[in-house]
């Protein structure tokens, strides 16, 4: 044979092999599914309809409202706790654009301060489908609900936590739950007595039938004791924060979301021992004079792990009847417990559970 009929032959020899080394590579990557694409770091062609589609923000784990199943028809009322303004205000809205069909009214109780003992109560009395908490359902909210025939159930959706809130010039580091307790029970009056000023302590509160902060501030800080005798009780967290704002000795808690943001005070680090304190907010601190261009976040990692030492969740408590009501609080529970849901309770301030 000639060389150059040899080289001919060379030639068609590795077409063949080149061709069947690229077919054999083609079916592989169809049976396998795997995306050379991006393992290459090419993205797909956003103008090809055949490309792989993105999420969209909102649809975690392609969780969202639209996915949400058993949603009931009808206008639901509901009620309870104040510290969830902030998720009714952002969620509530989201729900109603992606699923109208599903129409939900906070009812204010008549007579009554609204709040997660109200709400539950209006639940068990059956003026509402369903309420929201930030407390764990009680003993005897339990019984009630029992002797009329049904049980509660409550379902947590998101994390909270309770910020301590001082006057922006008080100098000193942080609190242990000792001192909190002791300044809110008349024990501490003075912030000298904590390495602070001589400076009388003005410790502010909302009464305890207010709802579920102030109870369960009680109940696992005070360990039920009372407050003191110069707690000076408020209506509302803002009329708190303006006195704290204007009372250089103020001190005072309300949910974290409530406090941290805040320009016109500085929360204070809290710890379970003297000198471990833990700041509710994500270090370093922004000055108060950079407010509100910049404003102080939540420490969410503190939060989510407990480092932070008074946190809690936030519940959707639920009639369990097996009737609309049941079906109602569940789905609302659901939409929270989304995807969407929770990146929507970030976005409210809070920490999602998930």
């Amino acid at each position: 044979m000639s060389q150059k009929n040899e080289t001919a032959v060379l030639v068609l020899a590795l077409l063949i092999t080149a061709g069947l080394v690229a077919g054999g590579f083609w079916w592989f990557t169809r049976r396998s599914g795997v995306d050379f694409g991006l393992l290459t770091g090419s993205q797909p062609n956003s103008a090809n309809p055949n490309s792989t589609p993105q999420p969209s923000p909102g649809q975690v784990n392609g969780s969202n409202f639209a996915s949400v199943q058993n949603v009931p028809s009808g206008l639901f009322n509901y009620g309870g706790s104040t510290s969830w303004a902030p998720i009714r205000l952002t969620i509530d809205p989201a729900i109603q654009a992606a699923r109208p069909e599903f129409r939900l009214r906070y009812v204010e109780p008549t007579g009554e301060t609204p709040g997660s003992s109200t709400g539950i109560r209006m639940l068990i009395e059956g003026r509402v489908a369903f309420t929201q908490s930030s407390r764990p359902i009680l003993d005897q909210e339990l019984n009630r609900a029992q002797q009329r025939g049904f049980q509660l159930e409550q379902i947590p959706v998101a994390i909270d936590g309770l910020a301590i809130a001082v006057n922006p010039n008080l100098n000193i580091p942080g609190l242990t739950l000792e001192q909190l307790k002791s300044i809110y029970t008349g024990k501490i009056t003075n912030w000298q007595q904590l390495g602070g000023p001589d400076l009388p302590i003005q410790p502010f509160s909302r009464p305890i039938s207010d709802g579920g902060t102030v109870e369960l501030f009680v109940q696992d800080n005070l360990r039920g004791q009372p407050f003191g005798p110069s707690v000076e009780f408020v209506s509302t967290t803002t009329q708190a924060l303006r006195k704290v704002a204007d009372s250089p000795g103020g001190i005072y808690y309300a949910s974290a979301p409530e406090v941290v943001p805040q320009c016109t005070i500085r929360s204070l680090p809290l710890g379970r021992q003297l000198g471990k304190f833990v700041p509710p907010y994500q270090e370093p601190f922004v000055p108060l004079s950079q407010c509100p261009g910049k404003r102080n976040q939540l420490n969410i990692e503190a939060f989510q792990t407990g480092q932070y030492p008074i946190t809690r969740n936030l519940f959707v408590v639920v009639k369990q009847n097996g009737q609309i009501e049941q079906q109602a609080g569940e789905a609302y529970a659901n939409f929270l417990l989304t995807g969407q849901g929770q990146q929507l309770i970030s976005q409210s301030g809070f920490v999602r559970i998930r």
